[in-house]
């Protein structure tokens, strides 16, 4: 078989509520593209019915394959999973929730097309667009003041010039991606900087792309302040991989 214009992956955990209309929407716009395309959905070891949704999704449609870790390995894990099995001359991961509209897909992609080995959605570029109800408005400025610091410390440590490292839509050349996720040590969000810093280590034009984002679900405070300590951790260990020569 001819291998596909783009891989798409989508990591799964749970979310049985708002899986079959997003796998609708991501099939649908897949069919109406003028390439070929693949779907790779990774099941992060789900529970029922989650997982029963993932599994006959996939069988009753071609074009997609359904991957499934055994125990749950994390994001980290799941993606570096999916994107390895991906065919695609181009690969592009993003969440189930759609968080990114399956149309923002296709900015990542013509910016691979054009030439760079990484595209990476950017939600602080002026032109980027958000959604999202009143009553998160608060939590758009916690959120983002958190970020920003985060941010700032992944850049003073890591990374030179990557403004949003986060954010869950990015794509690969299969070239890109065969340098970068066979190195992948951390198995949860942190993975998103260390997949950075391989790329710029191993001197990948990464492209940093302008998107529209929804916002529709606002993590407490409590849970963000935790997840935000552990990537600091985080970063600290990739640091200390690269003074090891793990991605070399």
């Amino acid at each position: 078989m001819t291998d596909p214009h783009l891989t798409l992956v989508v990591p799964c955990y749970n979310g049985e509520d708002r899986l079959p209309a997003a796998l609708s929407q991501l099939s649908a716009f897949l069919a109406l593209q003028p390439y070929s395309s693949e779907l790779v959905l990774v099941d992060d070891c789900s529970a029922e019915p989650a997982a029963r949704v993932l599994r006959e999704y996939a069988a009753s449609r071609p074009g997609i394959t359904l991957i499934r870790n055994e125990k749950n390995l994390g994001k980290g894990r799941s993606v570096g999973r999916g994107m390895l099995a991906g065919r695609g001359r181009f690969r592009v991961f993003t969440d189930a929730d759609l968080a990114y509209p399956p149309e923002e897909v296709n900015k990542i992609l013509r910016d691979l097309e054009a030439g760079a080995d990484v595209a990476i959605a950017c939600r602080v570029l002026p032109e980027s667009r958000y959604l999202m109800s009143p009553s998160f408005f608060h939590y758009l400025y916690t959120r983002h003041v958190m970020s920003r610091v985060f941010n700032l410390l992944a850049r003073a440590v890591l990374l030179r010039d990557v403004l949003d490292s986060q954010a869950g839509l990015k794509g690969f050349t299969s070239k890109a991606t065969q340098t970068v996720f066979p190195r992948i040590t951390i198995p949860r969000f942190g993975f998103d900087v260390e997949a950075l810093f391989i790329a710029q280590k191993h001197r990948l034009t990464v492209r940093q792309t302008a998107v529209f984002f929804r916002y529709d679900e606002e993590p407490t405070t409590v849970r963000f302040a935790q997840s935000a300590f552990t990537m600091a951790l985080e970063l600290l260990q990739v640091r200390m991989n690269d003074w090891r020569g793990r991605y070399d």
